[in-house]
């Protein structure tokens, strides 16, 4: 039997799920056997032999690396909008026609929970925040 790409990354991003899932819930390979034989009928006995052997082995690394990693973890960039403005008028403010950079960042965090942010900052700090954005993008791309 020959499997596509599509489907091994499929099959790669079902088995992390399912050892993200007994990590965070702490189960043992006889718990995570049961709870996959219990959701689905289509796991054999022979994949979940594998699944409990590759558990014994290595889920305590796994378990570890989801405690690192909600430790460390401080939220998910979704999403940001930005737009170019300028204050024309105001009952309060003397310097106007000066342009300045609104910005929305939509942020996730470790729970899920969508929060959203607001700043507003002049051409130049834009400028500048631009910059480290590209910076930190370059960065995570070789990681």
């Amino acid at each position: 039997m020959t499997l596509d790409w599509k489907a091994v990354q499929d099959i790669i991003r079902l088995l992390s799920f399912n050892f993200r899932s007994a990590a965070k819930t702490k189960l043992t390979a006889d718990g995570l056997v049961t709870k996959l034989g219990e959701c689905s009928s289509k796991w054999s006995k022979s994949a979940l032999q594998v699944m409990h052997q590759l558990w014994t082995e290595h889920g305590s690394l796994v378990q570890t690396h989801q405690e690192l990693q909600a430790v460390a973890s401080i939220g998910q960039l979704v999403d940001i909008q930005w737009k170019l403005g300028m204050a024309v008028s105001s009952d309060t403010c003397r310097s106007l026609n000066s342009p300045y950079i609104s910005v929305l960042m939509k942020i996730a965090d470790t729970s899920g929970e969508i929060s959203y942010k607001s700043f507003e900052m002049t051409v130049l700090q834009f400028q500048n925040f631009y910059r480290q954005f590209k910076e930190i993008a370059s960065v995570l791309e070789t990681v």
